[in-house]
């Protein structure tokens, strides 16, 4: 049952950071929610563009067939990345580009953010799912209680951040007495291993880069264009809705890319492989076209009993469209370039990733213009960009052979189209609806579960 306690630990997670945010916006002033905001997505960045390279190159790579030379690597690598980001962090805060507490606070935001990811990542690749999940829950519990905690004693950015970070030292002190120690029996790090790493992660971190760049910028455009207060709901709208669809992939791939990154190194094109991989396609596809439909169904009832009046109106306005930018930009960031990854084609993954960090933006732009300057205009610009950055991916995603059964993927666009129509413009609460959308997502919902249940019986080295 490893691979499916994993998953609940996703979705608990999930669950917390989406009331973290709630919360954050009642307790937090409108400017300092958007302040908030900006903070998180930079210190995001900022872990991003340190670690991210780890991260990919140790799900490509960790294991392998030395595991103490693949560890030696990837740890000493952020040890080295993680003294360059604190010197940068610094160097920021001397310049005066930014408040010296801000730019430290962000710095150690993403130090320990990039160093908890890795260490889960490790222990995900080790197929150790029930460390993995333990660990998962506690640090979304501790980092959340921290910054509830902080902003309850001081309703200000400041008071977040703080609590913030006082989370993530607490977590980092118990995962290292839960965990063990990861950094014993190292050995010096292998030149050639070195620079396996550096490439095929430093490509791969390219593009999450590009991710959140773009993010970054349609919500500099937003607050530039609206007004950081008027901003305020929209940008909620951006960080909740865009979790569930990251924290479901995130899980999906979880537990089942470790299996496809095996099989596809011992037999690829096979016609097992094929099945499998249409199969993960299916189950990572299926399961985007739920959350979508589900989120769209609980748009109105959730806005009015959890978003604080003030933000609700823009809230309710950008949350339908949003809902699909952030559907359309999982698939670009994670279905469409599997195969890219699989056969370590770098060029293709960062070419997306740019494509739809342009697209999206000037999409924004182009919206903004035509539609005289409504935030409206704006989100559908951007939608109508990263569509056109998913239909440029299709040619990758096709171009590694695969088999699926299309019947359940039928189903959940079915519910996700019902639940589109229903809610176009300003979302609504119907009961008739939300029952048609609920039975639709019934067979896309027990595929996951038996395809999960199945593959766990092939895979007893998950624990």
């Amino acid at each position: 049952m490893g691979q499916i306690v994993a998953l609940a630990a996703y979705a608990y997670q999930a669950l917390l950071a989406l009331g973290l945010l709630l919360l954050v916006s009642r307790l937090l002033p409108a400017q300092n929610f958007t302040y908030y905001s900006l903070f998180i997505t930079i210190s995001q960045f900022g872990s991003i563009v340190a670690f991210e390279w780890l991260r990919f190159s140790c799900s490509r790579f960790y294991p392998g067939t030395d595991e103490t030379a693949q560890r030696s690597v990837i740890l000493y690598s952020f040890a080295v990345c993680a003294v360059l980001c604190l010197l940068v962090g610094a160097g920021i805060s001397v310049s005066g580009v930014a408040p010296a507490w801000i730019a430290l606070s962000a710095t150690l935001v993403a130090v320990l953010q990039g160093g908890t990811e890795l260490h889960l990542t490790m222990l995900r690749f080790r197929q150790d799912f029930r460390l993995f999940s333990i660990l998962q829950v506690a640090r979304a519990s501790i980092f959340a209680a921290g910054t509830v905690g902080g902003a309850v004693l001081d309703p200000t950015l400041a008071g977040a951040v703080a609590g913030a970070l006082a989370g993530y030292v607490v977590y980092g002190v118990m995962a290292r007495f839960t965990g063990g120690a990861f950094a014993t029996g190292l050995k010096r790090p292998q030149r050639g291993l070195l620079m396996k790493h550096l490439t095929y992660g430093g490509v791969s971190s390219g593009a999450s880069v590009a991710g959140i760049l773009a993010l970054l910028g349609l919500k500099a455009l937003l607050t530039a264009v609206i007004g950081s207060s008027a901003a305020a709901g929209a940008l909620l709208a951006l960080d909740l809705l865009q979790r569930p669809f990251n924290l479901v992939v995130s899980a999906l791939q979880a537990v089942r890319y470790p299996d496809l990154v095996a099989d596809y190194d011992r037999e690829p094109g096979s016609p097992p492989f094929r099945l499998r991989l249409g199969g993960y396609y299916a189950l990572l596809a299926g399961c985007s076209f739920v959350t979508a439909a589900a989120i769209l169904c609980l748009l109105a009832p959730a806005a009015s009993w959890l978003v604080k009046e003030e933000l609700r109106a823009s809230f309710l306005l950008a949350a339908p469209i949003v809902t699909i930018l952030a559907l359309l930009r999982a698939l670009v960031q994670t279905l469409l370039p599997t195969p890219a990854h699989l056969m370590q084609r770098l060029r293709p993954i960062i070419g997306l990733a740019i494509a739809d960090a342009v697209l999206l933006n000037l999409g924004s732009l182009v919206g903004w213009s035509l539609s005289g300057g409504s935030l409206t205009g704006l989100l559908l610009g951007g939608t109508a960009g990263a569509a056109a950055a998913a239909v440029m991916g299709v040619p990758l995603f096709l171009s590694m052979p695969f088999r699926w059964h299309g019947l359940t993927l039928g189903s959940a666009l079915a519910a996700l189209a019902v639940a589109g129509f229903a809610n176009a413009g300003v979302p609504q609460t119907s009961l008739l609806v939300s029952l048609a959308v609920f039975l639709l997502c019934i067979p896309p919902a027990v595929a996951t579960v038996g395809s999960l249940l199945q593959r766990e019986g092939a895979s007893p080295k998950t624990s």
